[in-house]
C-alpha cells in the first residue's frame, strides 16, 4: 500500500497525474475544520505533494492565514520583502514582476518553508497557471549512481544570485519602476546558505533533491563544473512526466508541500492583471542523509520564521 492509498477515503481526494497533485472536493477550508480533517488534509499532502481546492470563494486573506494556522506556525510574509506584506500573507502579483523559473520557496535561508497556501484573488483572461514538480521522485528515478553522486553535495542558495538571467536593462532601457523596486527590495539583505543537495524529509523520510532557482554554485566546484551538474540534475526535476499544470479559476487554491517540490508560474498572460496571496508554513533546517544540517552564511532568518 502507497501512502497515497491510505489517506482516509472520506476526503474525496482525485489524483492529477501519476507523479504529484489531486483535487480535493467537497472541503470548506477556513480555521474552523475539525482536527481529523486537517490530519486528511495533510495526509493527501504529503501523499501527493500538492493538493487543489476548488470554490473556495468564501475565503478572505483572514480565512486563508487562520486555515493555514491549522497546518503549523507561520512565517513573516517573507524575508526581505516587507513593503507589500498582509499579516502573513505575500501578494504574487504580477506588476512587481513573474517568477517564471523553477524554484522551492525561500531556500536561500537555512529554515525552508514547510507548506505554501496559496490562493487566487485576481486571475487574467487567459494563461497564468502555475506547474508543480516532485523532488522527491526526482531523486527516487535517479540511477544509482547519480543519487550517490547528489548525495555528497551541497549547494550555496541566495537571494542575490540573478536566477533569471535577466538582460542588463538599465543599459538597453525599458525597466520597469515597480518591478525594479520589488527586485531591490528583494535583495536589500543578502542570504546564502548551504544546503545539501538531497535532503531527508522531516514528516515522510523521503530522499529529496533540494535544487531550483535560488541555487547560486555547488560547494567545492568550479562555476563550469557546478552548472553542469546543476543542469543536470535539474533537468530530472522538471521532467513533463514529474509535474503537473493547475490553471486557477477564481475560488481556487493551492497547497504545496515545499520541502519536496518546485513550482513556476508561468508567463503567458501578456500585461493582464494577476495576483494571488501566499501563506507559508514555517519549516525546519534541512538534514543530509549523513546527518549533517544546513549552514547559514550570511542572514540570520530567525525574524522570518520560527522553527518548526
Amino acid at each position: 500500500m502507497t501512502l497515497a492509498d491510505a489517506v482516509d477515503t472520506r476526503l474525496a481526494v482525485h489524483k492529477t497525474g501519476a507523479a504529484i497533485g489531486a483535487r480535493i472536493d467537497g472541503i470548506r477550508l477556513g480555521g474552523d475544520l475539525p482536527a481529523d480533517t486537517v490530519a486528511q488534509i495533510r495526509d493527501a499532502l504529503l501523499a501527493n505533494k500538492v493538493i487543489f481546492f476548488r470554490e473556495q470563494h468564501h475565503l478572505d486573506d483572514e480565512g486563508q492565514q487562520a486555515f493555514a494556522r491549522l497546518l503549523g506556525e507561520l512565517t513573516q510574509p517573507h524575508p526581505t520583502v516587507r513593503s507589500t506584506g498582509l499579516g502573513n500573507i505575500l501578494p504574487i502579483d504580477a506588476q512587481h514582476g513573474k517568477a517564471n523559473s523553477w524554484h522551492s520557496d525561500v531556500t536561500f535561508v537555512d529554515r525552508v518553508p514547510a507548506i505554501s497556501v496559496l490562493r487566487a484573488v485576481t486571475l487574467p483572461a487567459y494563461g497564468g497557471s502555475t506547474t508543480w514538480a516532485n523532488t522527491a521522485n526526482a531523486y527516487a528515478k535517479l540511477p544509482a549512481s547519480l543519487q550517490a553522486l547528489a548525495e555528497r553535495l551541497w549547494a550555496v542558495h541566495t537571494n542575490a544570485h540573478d536566477y533569471a538571467g535577466r538582460a542588463d536593462e538599465y543599459r538597453v532601457g525599458g525597466v520597469d519602476v515597480k518591478e525594479q523596486s520589488y527586485r531591490d527590495e528583494f535583495r536589500s539583505e543578502v542570504y546564502e546558505t548551504e544546503h545539501p543537495v538531497v535532503r531527508v524529509h522531516p514528516e515522510t523520510g523521503e530522499r529529496v533533491l533540494l535544487l531550483g532557482h535560488f541555487v547560486k554554485q555547488l560547494v567545492g566546484l568550479s562555476s563550469t563544473e557546478s552548472a553542469t551538474i546543476f543542469e543536470l540534475l535539474q533537468a530530472r526535476v522538471t521532467r513533463l512526466e514529474n509535474t503537473v499544470r493547475w490553471q486557477w479559476a477564481p475560488g481556487d487554491v493551492a497547497i504545496w508541500d515545499n520541502r519536496a517540490t518546485q513550482h513556476y508560474g508561468v508567463a503567458d498572460y501578456d500585461d493582464l492583471p494577476r495576483r494571488l496571496h501566499r501563506v507559508t508554513v514555517s519549516g525546519d533546517v534541512p538534514v543530509s542523509v549523513d546527518g549533517v544540517r544546513s549552514t547559514a552564511r550570511l542572514g540570520d532568518a530567525a525574524e522570518y520564521s520560527p522553527l518548526a
